[in-house]
């Protein structure tokens, strides 16, 4: 391993799943408000490919504003879970600068963006939605899980440098999910479709799932990293 992890904050105690033979390929994925990058490597562990590196960087701890100000693992800071609460645009937008950091790092090792998928749960997926689509190098797809799309109101602009425009986004959410309803999970999916090429965009739904994932779902996401990151 070449670069310098120290030079990366998020990298330097990030969990990372090393594959099985020589990494062609790399996933980099955000966990949910307070929690941490071990529940998802756990999850991708089960899922993993050999030749791909799956990275789970932990968020900072800060005040929390949705949770009575509490320390917690957070991306940014929530206020609240509606599509017209206020945002922290400050935040999303330096939260989104970091992860870009590790893509970049990743690219200095020898894997090109378009060999990385970034993907997230929940605020996790809210911030990679964000930050592929803010990002200036093509990168292979999103997986967005139990999510929303942060800053809605200057999305479009802000997707405006058409690098990602046709990146493959698989967008999953539980029916029964009490704390993201999966209706907004169903408008995020429309209004990605104004961003990107529509048909690239898969939303996929399923039915007793609360604000969790489900083997089926994890199902989903192996499918979709291996055909955007097949073997070469």
């Amino acid at each position: 391993m070449c670069g310098n992890n120290m030079s990366v904050p998020l990298l330097a105690d990030a969990v990372t799943v090393s594959g099985a033979e020589r990494e062609t390929a790399a996933v980099i994925f955000l966990h949910g408000l307070g929690d941490t990058g071990h529940s998802w490597a756990d999850a991708l562990s089960s899922i993993r490919l050999p030749y791909v590196k799956y990275i789970c960087p932990h968020a900072p701890r800060i005040p929390v504003t949705l949770n009575m100000k509490m320390v917690m693992p957070s991306w940014f800071d929530l206020m609240g879970l509606t599509p017209d609460a206020p945002e922290d645009e400050a935040g999303i937008k330096k939260a989104a600068e970091n992860i870009k950091a590790i893509i970049e790092h990743e690219m200095k090792n020898g894997i090109p963006p378009n060999r990385i998928i970034l993907g997230g749960f929940s605020q996790g997926g809210a911030l990679s939605l964000y930050t592929a689509l803010t990002c200036q190098h093509q990168l292979a797809g999103i997986v967005a899980l139990s999510c929303w799309r942060p800053l809605h109101k200057a999305f479009p602009q802000a997707a405006n440098n058409g690098v990602n425009k046709d990146i493959a986004i698989l967008q999953c959410h539980g029916e029964m999910d009490p704390m993201i309803p999966v209706r907004f999970g169903a408008l995020t999916a429309e209004k990605l479709k104004s961003v990107v090429t529509p048909a690239k965009v898969q939303f996929k739904t399923y039915p007793g799932v609360m604000h969790s994932s489900c083997p089926q779902e994890m199902m989903a996401v192996k499918e979709f990293i291996e055909k955007l990151l097949p073997r070469i």
